[in-house]
């Protein structure tokens, strides 16, 4: 009887992590993680879930006659919003996969 005992603390101890990393991941989610790119002429807005809800491009970056330049800073700024998010996740989330390979974490 006392492997089954062993068993169902298992069980319940994997439940509450279950939970514990449900209430991580959606307080994750809710947060909001703002990159930038050079001298902060563009500025992109992302959820913890990966999906932009802002983007400000600043008028000095508008440049006609140079629309790579534009697309470049865009670029930046949503690069470095989307690490500061991967950052943030495998902050919150690691102590949860520590020792397991699982692709994304």
């Amino acid at each position: 009887m006392g492997n089954m005992g062993n068993m169902g603390n298992m069980m319940k101890q994997m439940r509450q992590m279950q939970k514990k990393m449900a209430e991580d991941q959606a307080a994750l989610n809710a947060q909001s993680f703002t990159g930038t790119s050079p001298d902060d002429l563009v500025k992109a807005t992302f959820t913890g879930e990966r999906k932009m809800t802002d983007l400000t491009i600043k008028p000095e970056a508008i440049d006609p006659d140079d629309p790579d330049m534009l697309a470049d800073l865009v670029v930046a700024a949503v690069n470095d919003a989307l690490t500061k998010v991967e950052d943030q996740t495998k902050q919150t989330l690691g102590k949860y996969t520590q020792g397991m390979n699982i692709p994304g974490m």
